[in-house]
């Protein structure tokens, strides 16, 4: 799918300064326990699926929208377990801060394959054997799995940095 065109627009007023932009995260488990990883086509990193809300989208529609469009499968958002914000700087160096809504979702149906432009891969790990990921990846999937009913969060006064 590539850049939406409300962030094209944006990017049009303000090129590569920053963007404080609302973000949802699927941590989908299959039967076997396994986790749903994508690896991202603009730095070729592994990460749980993620994207953009759309103007006037809920979140929740956004992750089940985000998981169905990258990899093909269906999910229903089971919780809300994380809330960060973050920052990300683009290979081409478009920078943005991310307020990520991390969602612990159940596996509704499907096969993951790769299902747009955003992705190489897509596969499932046992949780002891993921690739490396990146600290947003390790705290929404820690969360996640966490069986604390609470949303996880930084502690205030802590910085992402």
């Amino acid at each position: 799918m590539g850049v939406p065109e409300y962030i094209r627009r944006l990017r049009a007023h303000v090129g590569r300064d920053l963007l404080l932009l609302p973000s949802v995260s699927a941590v989908v488990r299959n039967d076997a326990g396994e986790l749903l990883l994508a690896q991202r086509a603009d730095d070729a990193r592994w990460s749980v699926v993620s994207g953009v809300l759309e103007p006037g989208e809920q979140p929740a529609t956004a992750v089940v929208r985000e998981v169905r469009e990258e990899t093909g499968l269906d999910v229903e958002p089971v919780r809300l377990s994380s809330v960060l914000a973050h920052p990300h700087t683009y290979p081409n160096g478009d920078r943005c801060e991310f307020v990520n809504l991390g969602f612990r979702c159940r596996l509704a149906g499907g096969t993951a394959r790769v299902n747009d432009d955003e992705s190489m891969a897509v596969g499932w790990f046992p949780p002891d054997r993921l690739p490396e990921l990146d600290r947003h990846a390790r705290l929404v999937i820690g969360y996640a799995l966490d069986d604390d009913p609470a949303a996880g969060f930084l502690p205030p006064g802590v910085a992402w940095a």
